[in-house]
């Protein structure tokens, strides 16, 4: 049986002794009920892990041994970038951690005409944290030892501005019969998604300008949280390592 994974910030060093965070620290003393001689891994989100020992359990801290520090690479060779309109409910937790199992490189939220969920500075801000944490969680579950990154919600134009010097193939998916022609090769992906009720006509035609290209996704219309699931998986096959 695979050892529990945990994510540290700190640098992961054979013998050392590392006092973990207080949310692993937790989950490891009341949910698991691990006990002082348990083995677990460490990651530290930039590529590298550990096998560590268990050696004081308290409360609200957990104290662990590095014995034996690695860099296994569980990440894609497609780079994908996934930018995203907010959605309302759990939708948008869902899809942060779904698209971290997948391999995503980076996610960014973004604003549209359509977008139902507003945000002023100080919420975008914790819904950053929040995603961040759910990137960090699914890591743990599956293996990755790098984060993906997870930008601040932003508008639009602001995205597509970003995206314009990428030598990247970027994608907007578009519920119509135009599908763009797909090179045989890619290592670096930009998939972009509208809300519920998809991009207007004037910003499918900015994101054309800023070098996208409409394709869709078969001759169902699917809905905002399915759309990039089902892309990043297609792409992970096409591309990269699925």
């Amino acid at each position: 049986m695979r050892p529990p994974r945990f994510f540290t910030a700190q640098t992961l060093i054979a013998g050392r002794r590392v006092e973990l965070e207080k949310e692993p620290s937790r989950h490891i003393a009341k949910a698991l009920r691990l006990r002082a001689g348990d083995a677990l891994c460490v990651f530290d989100g930039e590529g590298r892990e550990a096998l560590a020992e268990l050696i004081a359990i308290a409360r609200d801290t957990v104290v662990v041994r590095i014995h034996r520090v690695g860099s296994a690479s569980r990440e894609s060779p497609l780079a994908i970038t996934l930018a995203i309109a907010l959605s309302r409910g759990e939708r948008m937790d869902t899809i942060v951690q779904k698209a971290t199992e997948l391999g995503v490189r980076r996610i960014q939220p973004l604003i549209s005409e359509r977008t139902g969920l507003r945000l002023d500075s100080a919420r975008r801000a914790r819904k950053r944290e929040h995603w961040q944490k759910i990137a960090i969680s699914a890591c743990e579950q599956c293996g990755r030892n790098q984060i993906p990154g997870i930008s601040a919600a932003a508008p639009l134009a602001e995205v597509l501005h970003s995206a314009r010097p990428s030598t990247a193939l970027r994608l907007v998916l578009h519920p119509s019969p135009a599908r763009a022609a797909l090179p045989p090769r890619c290592e670096a992906l930009w998939l972009l998604i509208g809300p519920e009720g998809g991009f207007s006509d004037s910003e499918i035609s900015a994101a054309l300008e800023a070098g996208f290209r409409r394709h869709a996704l078969g001759p169902r219309v699917l809905r905002t949280e399915t759309a990039p699931l089902a892309a990043i998986a297609i792409a992970q096959a096409r591309w990269g390592d699925l």
